[in-house]
Protein backbone atom coordinates (compact mmCIF):
# COMPACT_ATOMS: atom_id res chain seq x y z
CA UNK A 1 0.00 0.00 0.00
CA UNK A 2 3.02 2.83 0.73
CA UNK A 3 3.96 1.97 -2.99
CA UNK A 4 0.40 3.20 -3.68
CA UNK A 5 0.67 6.37 -1.56
CA UNK A 6 3.82 7.02 -2.70
CA UNK A 7 2.42 7.20 -6.53
CA UNK A 8 -0.06 9.18 -5.60
CA UNK A 9 2.24 11.70 -3.97
CA UNK A 10 4.04 12.17 -7.04
CA UNK A 11 0.82 12.59 -9.13
CA UNK A 12 -0.37 15.12 -6.62
CA UNK A 13 2.76 16.85 -6.42
CA UNK A 14 2.70 17.39 -10.44
CA UNK A 15 -0.58 17.35 -11.14
CA UNK A 16 -2.46 19.71 -8.88
CA UNK A 17 -0.74 22.80 -10.33
CA UNK A 18 -1.72 21.91 -13.43
CA UNK A 19 -5.23 21.55 -12.42
CA UNK A 20 -4.86 24.69 -10.21
CA UNK A 21 -3.72 26.30 -13.74
CA UNK A 22 -6.56 25.09 -15.63
CA UNK A 23 -8.94 26.22 -12.98
CA UNK A 24 -7.70 29.62 -11.84
CA UNK A 25 -6.66 30.68 -15.08
CA UNK A 26 -4.33 33.73 -14.44
CA UNK A 27 -5.47 34.30 -10.81
CA UNK A 28 -1.94 33.72 -8.33
CA UNK A 29 -0.21 33.18 -11.16
CA UNK A 30 3.41 34.76 -10.07
CA UNK A 31 6.40 33.06 -11.67
CA UNK A 32 8.63 31.42 -9.74
CA UNK A 33 11.61 33.47 -11.08
CA UNK A 34 10.30 36.77 -11.20
CA UNK A 35 9.89 37.02 -15.22
CA UNK A 36 13.78 37.43 -14.82
CA UNK A 37 16.23 35.87 -17.63
CA UNK A 38 19.37 34.00 -17.11
CA UNK A 39 23.06 35.09 -18.26
CA UNK A 40 22.16 33.44 -21.86
CA UNK A 41 19.01 35.82 -22.19
CA UNK A 42 16.33 32.82 -21.64
CA UNK A 43 14.13 32.94 -18.80
CA UNK A 44 15.53 31.37 -15.59
CA UNK A 45 12.30 28.78 -15.35
CA UNK A 46 9.79 29.85 -17.44
CA UNK A 47 6.00 32.06 -16.68
CA UNK A 48 4.52 28.52 -16.21
CA UNK A 49 6.54 27.88 -13.01
CA UNK A 50 4.37 29.46 -10.54
CA UNK A 51 4.21 30.41 -6.60
CA UNK A 52 0.48 29.29 -6.71
CA UNK A 53 1.50 25.68 -8.16
CA UNK A 54 4.38 25.38 -5.58
CA UNK A 55 1.78 26.31 -2.77
CA UNK A 56 -1.35 23.70 -4.08
CA UNK A 57 0.90 20.97 -5.27
CA UNK A 58 3.02 20.99 -1.35
CA UNK A 59 -0.35 21.36 0.27
CA UNK A 60 -1.95 18.86 -1.01
CA UNK A 61 0.89 16.57 -0.66
CA UNK A 62 0.94 17.47 2.79
CA UNK A 63 -2.72 16.79 3.00
CA UNK A 64 -3.02 13.29 1.54
CA UNK A 65 0.03 12.59 3.55
CA UNK A 66 -1.88 13.06 6.73
CA UNK A 67 -4.33 10.93 5.61
CA UNK A 68 -2.00 8.07 5.24
CA UNK A 69 -0.40 8.60 8.10
CA UNK A 70 2.54 9.38 6.49
CA UNK A 71 2.29 13.16 8.41
CA UNK A 72 2.10 16.24 6.96
CA UNK A 73 5.76 17.36 7.52
CA UNK A 74 6.45 14.19 5.50
CA UNK A 75 4.09 15.28 2.51
CA UNK A 76 5.00 18.59 2.46
CA UNK A 77 9.04 17.66 2.57
CA UNK A 78 8.04 15.15 -0.34
CA UNK A 79 6.15 17.67 -2.28
CA UNK A 80 8.63 20.60 -2.24
CA UNK A 81 11.38 18.10 -3.16
CA UNK A 82 9.25 16.79 -6.44
CA UNK A 83 8.84 20.32 -7.02
CA UNK A 84 11.93 21.03 -6.50
CA UNK A 85 13.11 18.30 -9.25
CA UNK A 86 10.18 19.73 -11.78
CA UNK A 87 12.47 23.44 -11.60
CA UNK A 88 15.65 21.70 -12.22
CA UNK A 89 13.86 19.90 -15.16
CA UNK A 90 12.82 23.22 -15.92
CA UNK A 91 15.97 24.99 -15.57
CA UNK A 92 18.24 22.53 -17.99
CA UNK A 93 15.55 23.03 -20.55
CA UNK A 94 15.33 26.47 -20.60
CA UNK A 95 19.40 26.28 -21.04
CA UNK A 96 19.05 23.81 -23.90
CA UNK A 97 16.70 26.34 -25.37
CA UNK A 98 13.35 24.49 -25.36
CA UNK A 99 10.23 26.30 -24.70
CA UNK A 100 8.09 26.33 -22.08
CA UNK A 101 5.36 22.70 -21.83
CA UNK A 102 8.15 21.75 -24.28
CA UNK A 103 8.44 17.65 -24.70
CA UNK A 104 11.85 16.11 -22.81
CA UNK A 105 11.46 12.75 -22.47
CA UNK A 106 12.95 11.75 -19.19
CA UNK A 107 14.06 15.07 -17.74
CA UNK A 108 10.29 16.03 -17.59
CA UNK A 109 9.61 12.88 -15.61
CA UNK A 110 12.89 11.82 -13.69
CA UNK A 111 13.63 14.73 -11.17
CA UNK A 112 10.43 14.83 -10.01
CA UNK A 113 10.24 12.00 -9.30
CA UNK A 114 13.37 10.27 -8.36
CA UNK A 115 14.41 13.19 -5.71
CA UNK A 116 11.33 12.96 -3.47
CA UNK A 117 11.70 9.01 -3.49
CA UNK A 118 15.28 9.22 -2.37
CA UNK A 119 13.62 11.25 0.83
CA UNK A 120 10.94 8.72 0.87
CA UNK A 121 13.82 6.20 1.02
CA UNK A 122 15.18 7.28 3.71
CA UNK A 123 12.08 8.81 5.54
CA UNK A 124 10.45 5.56 5.16
CA UNK A 125 13.22 2.81 5.75
CA UNK A 126 12.08 1.76 1.89
CA UNK A 127 13.38 -0.98 0.14
CA UNK A 128 15.33 -0.16 -2.87
CA UNK A 129 12.35 -1.97 -4.95
CA UNK A 130 9.17 0.11 -2.82
CA UNK A 131 11.09 3.53 -3.69
CA UNK A 132 11.55 2.02 -7.63
CA UNK A 133 8.68 1.19 -8.27
CA UNK A 134 6.60 4.87 -8.16
CA UNK A 135 9.31 6.11 -9.96
CA UNK A 136 8.65 3.37 -12.78
CA UNK A 137 4.86 3.65 -12.60
CA UNK A 138 4.88 7.68 -12.41
CA UNK A 139 6.70 8.18 -15.26
CA UNK A 140 4.97 5.71 -17.13
CA UNK A 141 1.66 6.78 -16.40
CA UNK A 142 2.90 10.79 -17.18
CA UNK A 143 4.24 9.61 -20.07
CA UNK A 144 0.33 7.85 -21.22
CA UNK A 145 -1.93 10.05 -19.46
CA UNK A 146 -0.43 13.52 -21.02
CA UNK A 147 -1.21 12.90 -24.16
CA UNK A 148 -5.09 12.49 -22.90
CA UNK A 149 -4.72 15.81 -20.94
CA UNK A 150 -3.54 17.33 -23.94
CA UNK A 151 -6.45 16.18 -25.92
CA UNK A 152 -8.88 17.52 -23.09
CA UNK A 153 -6.94 20.97 -22.89
CA UNK A 154 -5.35 20.60 -19.38
CA UNK A 155 -2.20 20.47 -20.84
CA UNK A 156 -0.71 22.70 -23.16
CA UNK A 157 1.71 19.99 -24.63
CA UNK A 158 2.05 16.43 -24.19
CA UNK A 159 4.30 15.16 -22.77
Amino acid sequence: MTILWLFLLLALANGTPVIAHRLLRQRWNAPVDGGRLWRDGRPILGKSKTWRGLVVGITSCALLSLVTGFGALFGALFGTLALLGDLVSSFIKRRCGLAQSARATGLDQLPEAIVPMLFAAVWLSLEWLEALVPVVVFVAANMAISPLLFRLGIRKQPH
